[in-house]
């Protein structure tokens, strides 16, 4: 989950003979997932069984996955005569991480066909192997729980199904494992491989803010290590809690902002004390580094360190423009094995690497797609490979950003230093497999 600036900020499918249909209300989880979202409209989502998802089942029978339909939450006011084409909707109804519709768009303003040029991929190999394969069993394993990736999005307008995207997943880690295990450069990283075996579809930002936007916002986020103490002491006052398993029926961490948090409610004589439990102990610069970024490297001063990780939000919001202290949005943490992104929940949440790991708009461009950026460096055409892994309260709706995970930094200065050579803006592509 990314909501940071420079800023940032789970299937396949299967197919069978058969599908259990279920009319429910569709849940999106923000942030790197947050609390389910409330939806307005009702929504028809389709959902597999584990044993229907099987790799050996994509490529056995390539059938139309059934999924959740993006235009049952159209508005009433886009003629049907205008959604459909040949079979593939011709507009999209783009909605907010609570699942209210927003606008819609068509996707001849997004998606044109187009071809890679000729430079080599930038990724390194290893690390974009783990996060596919990591990113492919979320879909594998969190289907009949997360509804939310079986929609098309937007690249639906292009006649991309989630079957596609898998196939895409599938396909790409056979020749990384492939490659790598015969000791050479993959084959991912020419261009020319690229176009002769995907669909390359170019991506024109759409940003209701700035319509002159020609290339899509290339901001960062890091996971910044920051020295702090497992108890309260004069400088490291600020707790980050965990929410408590037997404690969450009633939803109470709902009714308070950051701000009645850091007020004491939870410290001893404060009005919630003991319904939830602290984690460790920061500066309050520490503090907003966390909640920003998603997650954070905690330095103890006993000598031990940890990752921990965004949970659930208080169901607040967060406001694009209000600065980091005044924003009421705040999130419950967990202790995690490393650095994550995308899931229905804390547990699920899919493990991502540096330099192969984008945040973007999950709900309307969706999960596991696969993105190559091109920017000029000293006169050189640059192309970075990776992977929408991760999201956040800052991408739903975002239709003209992306938010590529940096590295881990011990300070801003460091992190600063480092994003200097990395684009602001950039051409923007999404591989399908044809």
């Amino acid at each position: 989950m990314r909501i940071f600036s420079t800023r940032k900020l789970g299937f396949t499918l299967g197919f069978g003979a058969f599908v259990v249909i279920s009319t429910a209300t569709s849940t999106l989880f923000s942030h790197s997932n947050s609390e389910p979202g409330i939806s307005e409209h009702e929504n028809k989502n389709y959902f597999l069984t584990k044993s229907q998802i099987s790799q050996a089942q994509i490529w056995q029978n390539p059938v139309i996955i059934p999924q959740i339909s993006d235009l049952n939450i159209i508005s009433p006011n886009i003629s049907t005569s205008t959604i459909s084409q040949g079979g593939i909707p011709v507009s999209y109804p783009v909605v907010d991480e609570w699942q209210r519709f927003k606008f819609s768009i068509q996707g001849s303003q997004v998606f044109s066909p187009a071809k890679l040029p000729t430079s080599n991929i930038n990724f390194q190999q290893r690390d974009l192997l783990t996060v596919l394969v990591n990113t492919r069993n979320y879909f594998q394993n969190h289907a009949d729980k997360d509804p939310t990736i079986f929609r098309r999005g937007l690249l639906g307008t292009q006649g991309v199904s989630v079957q596609d995207i898998v196939r895409t997943l599938d396909f790409m880690i056979t020749i990384l494992r492939e490659d790598i295990a015969n000791n050479r450069i993959t084959r991912l990283k020419n261009p020319d491989f690229i176009n002769d075996n995907f669909r390359v579809i170019k991506w024109t930002p759409h940003n209701p803010s700035d319509r002159g936007q020609k290339q899509v916002r290339i901001t960062k986020y890091a996971v910044f290590e920051h020295t702090g103490s497992r108890t309260k002491t004069s400088t490291y006052n600020i707790p980050i809690y965990s929410l408590k398993d037997d404690q969450i029926a009633d939803k109470f961490y709902t009714r308070y902002t950051k701000q009645d948090v850091l007020s004491g409610i939870y410290e001893p004589g404060g009005k919630e004390y003991g319904r939830v439990q602290p984690l460790a102990y920061l500066t309050r610069n520490g503090l907003e580094e966390a909640l920003m970024q998603g997650t954070i490297l905690i330095n103890f001063t006993d000598g031990t360190q940890a990752f921990f990780n965004v949970d659930r939000n208080n169901g607040i919001s967060y406001v694009r423009g209000l600065k980091a202290t005044a924003q009421q949005r705040y999130w419950y943490f967990r202790e995690v094995d490393g650095i994550k992104g995308y899931g229905h929940n804390i547990n699920a949440k899919i493990s991502i690497k540096p330099g192969v790991t984008f945040a973007g708009d999950v709900l309307n461009m969706g999960l596991g797609r696969i993105v190559v950026i091109e920017d000029t460096r000293g006169g050189r055409q640059h192309l970075q490979m990776g992977v929408i892994a991760d999201t956040g309260g800052a991408f739903l709706p975002n239709l003209y950003q992306l938010d590529f995970l940096a590295g881990t930094f011990k300070n801003r200065q460091e992190f600063t230093q480092h994003i200097r050579q990395l684009p602001e803006f950039a051409t923007t592509y999404f591989l399908v497999k044809k």
